[in-house]
């Protein structure tokens, strides 16, 4: 378990709440499994459903699923998402809660997503549930 990863609240299906560190945030990829599920392993090329919330590194909430109430499926491994999300899922088992940090280039790159407010040089973190895989 590593100190430069921010906390999050709750457990499998409860919306997180991320306390931040006061380091900077990893170069690199992180991934914690916070509540290790004990289903199927996710593998690349099938679709994965999951819930999630989205921050900026220190900053906002940019998304998540739990206020929407309803969970997202997405086709994993495979480029559609993320690198930082192909990367941290792919391995991962169902009923899983996974912590993801994901620096700018397993993100959006230096473009951002503008839409989303986020900028080029910003590192997400996720917390995603992983409900299924179909």
């Amino acid at each position: 378990m590593s100190a430069t990863l921010p906390t999050a609240s709750g457990s499998f299906g409860d919306k997180p709440e991320l306390t931040f560190p006061e380091n900077a945030a990893p170069a690199d990829l992180q991934v914690q499994v916070l509540e290790q599920g004990s289903g199927a392993v996710v593998e690349a090329g099938q679709t994965i459903e999951v819930d999630y919330l989205g921050q900026v590194w220190g900053g906002r909430v940019f998304d998540n699923s739990y206020d929407r109430g309803s969970s997202i499926g997405f086709p994993i491994g495979v480029g559609r998402v993320i690198s930082g999300w192909d990367s941290g899922l792919v391995g991962q088992q169902v009923g899983s809660r996974v912590l993801l940090s994901i620096p700018p280039h397993e993100g959006y790159g230096p473009m951002g997503n503008p839409r989303a407010g986020i900028g080029g040089d910003d590192t997400l973190v996720f917390v995603v549930d992983i409900i299924g895989t179909r």
